[in-house]
C-alpha cells in the first residue's frame, strides 16, 4: 500500500513536470524550468539600457564624466566655493600712476593717507631708481639668517583717545621690500619716514649732529638740540637695563643694533614726544637718537619697533591702546594700506582670530601655527608634524614666506599641476618657480589657503602669491627653508590686502580679508 502510494506520487510529480515544460513550450519566455524554479528574467530593452551610453540601435544616447571634469576652467570647486582666480595680467602689474585705494582707514579716527614710499603715490618716488629684484631677495635672505638666529640665540642686541592710525607705505627699507609710516617727533614735531618693523623691539632714527655717519634719508635729520621735549635716557634707568646691549657716555644711557645684512645703529638712548597723528601724541616716548648709522635702510629715517618687548611702541603705549594694533599692507606700489593702533580703529568686521604662540628662546618675534596648506581647494598631504617641527613667525619685515622643505615641495607641485598651461620662465634666485606671462591677456591661478590655529583659513589675494618682477618673469612668492626643523616665517607678500590684527593682551593673531578697501 505504501509502496503503491509513492508510485502515484512520483507519477503525479513527473506528470505536473511534464505539463510545465509542454507549457513554457507553447509560451516563449516562461521562467520557470523542468523543476518549477525561476530560470530567467523578463524585462524590457530600456531597462537593460539604464546607465548604458548606447540606444536600441546602438547610437551613443549620453555622456558618463566625472563631476570635477564640468568643473574645469570654473572657479568653484564641487562644494560651490571658489577654488581659483582669473585675472588680467595688467593688474599684477604696478600702475605708473597713483590710483588711492577707497581705504577703511579714511573712515578711522585720527586716520592718515597711506602711499608706497616707491611708488607713484609717495612724493619721495624716484622713477631714476628702479626697484632692484635680485638685490631685494639676496637682502630678504639675509633678514631670514638674522631672524632663524635669534629665535636659537637670543636677542638683536637689545635687549588721549584708544585710537590712532599712520600711513604704511611699501619700500626699500633694510634692503627689502618693506613697509615705512611717517611720524611726528619733538616739540615742534618733524615728520619722519620709518620703517616699521614686527621683528625689531626699539624705535630710532637718525639724529645730529651724526657724531659718527649717517646715510642719505628723504627729510631732514632729526636734530633734538632743536626740540624743547626731547631728554637723554639716565645709565642707572630700569629702561636702560632693558636694552640688553647697552654701554653708557658719562651718565647717558646708549644703545647698539646690528642686523643680520651688516646694517647698524649707534646713539642715544632717549625720550622725546612722538606724534602718531594730529590728534594722537605719546609723551615721553623712549626711542634712540642715531649718532653712528651705516647699512641698507632707503631713504628712511629710521624704524619703528612693533615686536613684543617692553621696548617697543607696543609695551609703551599699553595703556592708551591696549598692546592691540593691526595693518594691511597694499596690494601694490600704487595702492594704500594702513597702521593702527587701538581697538576701536574701526577693523573689518569678518576678522578671524587663531593664538598667537611662543618662539622659543626668542619672545620678541610673534609666533603662529601654520597648520596646512590647500591649492584649488585641494588640502595638501602633509603632516602636521612638519609644521610643528620648526614652529613659524609671522613677520612685516621679511619679503618671501620661507616653508618646511617638505611642505614647499607639496605647494610647488600642486601650483605647477594648476599652472602647467603657462610658459616657465627661468628660476630668480631662491625663487624657483616662475612664469612668462607677456604673451598672456588674462590668466587663471590656483586659491591658495593657510590654515591656521583655530580653524582659521587665509585664501590668500592674488597679490600675495607672485613675487613680480615683470609680466615676462612672475614667480611664486614661496621658498623653502633648509630643513623641516627651521623656522618657517609667513612673510608679507602673503599678508597683503589682508587686515592682519595684533591683540598682544589677548595672545591671538587676527586675519579679515579686503581689509584696505
Amino acid at each position: 500500500m505504501e509502496g503503491s502510494f509513492f508510485c502515484v506520487f512520483n507519477g503525479a510529480r513527473v506528470f505536473l513536470s511534464l505539463h510545465i515544460l509542454m507549457v513554457c513550450f507553447m509560451h516563449e519566455g516562461c521562467p520557470y524550468g523542468v523543476e518549477g524554479k525561476i530560470t530567467s528574467h523578463s524585462l524590457t530593452v530600456s531597462s537593460l539600457l539604464q546607465g548604458c551610453p548606447y540606444g536600441v540601435e546602438g547610437k551613443i544616447t549620453s555622456h558618463s564624466l566625472p563631476v570635477s571634469s564640468l568643473l574645469q576652467g570654473c572657479p568653484y570647486g564641487v562644494d560651490g566655493k571658489i577654488t581659483s582666480h582669473t585675472m588680467s595680467v595688467s593688474s599684477l602689474l604696478p600702475s605708473p600712476s597713483c590710483s588711492p585705494s577707497a581705504s577703511k582707514a579714511s573712515s578711522r579716527k585720527s586716520t592718515l593717507e597711506v602711499v608706497h614710499n616707491y611708488g607713484p603715490c609717495s612724493p619721495l618716488f624716484e622713477d631714476l631708481n628702479p626697484l632692484n629684484h635680485t638685490k631685494v631677495l639676496l637682502q630678504d635672505v639675509s633678514r631670514v639668517k638674522w631672524i632663524q638666529s635669534q629665535s636659537s640665540n637670543g636677542s638683536d642686541g637689545l635687549k588721549a583717545s584708544p585710537t590712532a592710525s599712520l600711513p604704511a607705505k611699501s619700500g626699500i627699507t633694510m634692503g627689502t621690500g618693506n613697509y615705512v609710516v611717517t611720524i611726528g617727533l619733538g616739540t615742534p614735531k618733524k615728520d619722519l619716514t620709518l620703517e616699521f618693523d614686527t621683528g625689531s623691539r626699539l624705535t630710532w632714527t637718525q639724529c645730529e649732529p651724526c657724531a659718527g655717519s649717517c646715510y642719505t634719508q628723504s627729510e631732514p635729520i632729526f636734530n633734538p638740540s632743536q626740540s624743547s621735549s626731547y631728554a637723554n635716557v639716565s645709565c642707572n634707568t630700569t629702561s636702560c637695563s632693558q636694552l640688553g646691549r647697552s654701554g653708557c657716555s658719562g651718565s647717558t644711557c646708549l644703545y647698539a643694533i646690528q642686523y643680520g645684512d651688516q646694517s647698524y645703529t649707534i646713539g642715544f638712548f632717549a625720550t622725546e614726544k612722538l606724534t602718531l597723528t594730529p590728534t594722537e601724541a605719546i609723551d615721553n616716548f623712549e626711542f634712540g637718537c642715531g649718532q653712528n648709522n651705516q647699512g641698507l635702510f632707503g631713504r628712511t629715517a629710521g624704524l619703528m619697533g612693533l615686536s613684543n618687548d617692553n621696548i617697543s611702541i607696543v609695551e609703551q603705549t599699553a595703556a592708551k591702546y591696549g598692546k592691540y594694533f593691526s595693518y594691511c599692507l597694499p596690494s601694490s606700489p600704487s595702492s594704500t594700506g594702513h597702521l593702527t593702533f587701538g581697538k576701536d580703529g574701526g577693523a573689518v568686521s569678518s576678522v578671524s582670530f587663531t593664538p598667537l604662540s611662543t618662539v622659543p628662546q626668542s619672545s620678541q618675534f610673534y609666533g603662529i601655527s601654520i597648520q596646512g596648506i590647500a591649492v584649488g581647494g585641494n588640502r595638501l598631504s602633509i603632516l602636521s608634524t612638519v609644521f610643528s617641527s620648526g614652529g613659524a613667525i609671522i613677520d612685516s619685515g621679511t619679503v618671501i614666506s620661507r616653508l618646511p622643505p617638505t611642505a614647499y615641495s607639496a605647494l610647488r607641485t600642486a601650483f605647477r599641476s594648476a599652472m602647467a598651461n603657462y610658459t616657465m620662465a627661468p628660476a630668480l634666485r631662491i625663487l624657483d618657480t616662475c612664469y612668462d606671462f607677456s604673451k598672456e591677456s588674462t590668466i587663471t591661478v590656483p586659491l591658495i589657503t593657510f590654515s591656521f590655529a583655530g580653524g582659521v583659513d587665509a585664501d590668500l589675494d592674488p597679490n600675495g602669491i607672485f613675487f613680480i618682477v615683470n609680466a615676462s618673469q612672475v614667480c611664486l612668492a614661496f621658498a623653502p627653508n633648509r630643513a623641516d626643523s627651521n623656522l618657517g616665517i609667513y612673510g608679507n607678500t602673503q599678508q597683503k590686502t589682508f587686515e592682519v590684527v595684533y591683540d598682544v593682551a589677548g595672545g591671538k593673531l587676527g586675519f579679515g580679508s579686503n581689509g584696505c578697501s
